[in-house]
């Protein structure tokens, strides 16, 4: 009976973004499973709700008893509990400080914080409201917006923080090209003297930005290796963190 038990689950961990429906034939082929028996597993799990079979392409795909099984694990799990281990672990690895910054309106608030372990540290501190126009973490996400909304924050008012800082709307529109391009925003002393930024864009269901990953500390410790470095793996923990929002269909952070 487990090994039965067993069997099935195999059949239903087939059913992913990259393969989310199947024909008896060729899902029995992928597991070299025998046809009648794997029918009988996908009958009696069209039979509980777990899987549909499409009238057309009679091929199977997965059922509502499914999603109803997700909303319960979407009730019991906040993203922060996903989110920080991971920051933890990068800023573990680079040993400088990791920050996920939120939009918030015409802001970036950050709600998450993973401390590097060295003496001198970029410090930064949970709530704390940056402009978008202005350091790595803002301005990965201000890229990724409509001109017309970008625009908008411009008009706003923007302030010099630093001598790096942009100020104009032609500098402000030409630098978030450039980043929107590039995929990813590398500052130094725009929000903050002799502090470097690594920013990379995370984005919700339907392709919309939503937050940012970024990686601080002084310039000093900064060179191109490490950034190369730095930057790699802030594209991993994205890609993670953005399958973490998908799941929990994140509008906002909790």
């Amino acid at each position: 009976m487990l090994k039965s038990l067993s069997t099935a689950l195999d059949v239903l961990t087939k059913f992913t973004p990259r393969n989310p429906d199947w024909g008896l034939r060729e899902l029995a082929k992928e597991m070299e499973m025998n046809h009648t028996v794997l029918y009988r597993i996908l009958k009696t799990f069209e039979d509980k709700g777990f899987l549909i079979q499409d009238e057309l392409t009679k091929k199977y795909e997965l059922g509502s008893k499914i999603y109803d099984l997700l909303a319960v694990v979407q009730s019991k799990v906040n993203l922060s509990d996903l989110v920080v281990p991971l920051m933890k672990e990068l800023s573990e690895v680079i040993e400088e400080t990791v920050f996920l910054t939120w939009k918030d309106g015409y802001h970036g608030k950050t709600v998450e914080i993973s401390e590097s372990t060295q003496q001198i540290k970029f410090a930064v501190s949970i709530g704390y409201k940056t402009p978008l126009y202005v350091g790595a973490s803002t301005k990965v996400m201000m890229a990724f917006l409509d001109e017309k909304e970008q625009l908008a924050i411009i008009k706003k008012g923007t302030e010099k923080f630093t001598d790096h800082t942009l100020v104009t709307e032609k500098e402000i529109l030409s630098d978030l090209r450039k980043i929107k391009q590039a995929g990813w925003c590398y500052s130094e002393g725009e929000f903050a003297e002799d502090v470097f930024g690594i920013g990379v864009p995370i984005f919700g269901n339907g392709g919309k930005i939503v937050a940012s990953l970024t990686v601080a500390g002084p310039v000093y410790r900064i060179y191109e290796e490490k950034k190369k470095e730095c930057l790699k793996r802030l594209l991993d923990k994205k890609t993670e963190i953005e399958k973490h929002i998908k799941l929990l269909n994140c509008n906002t952070y909790h």
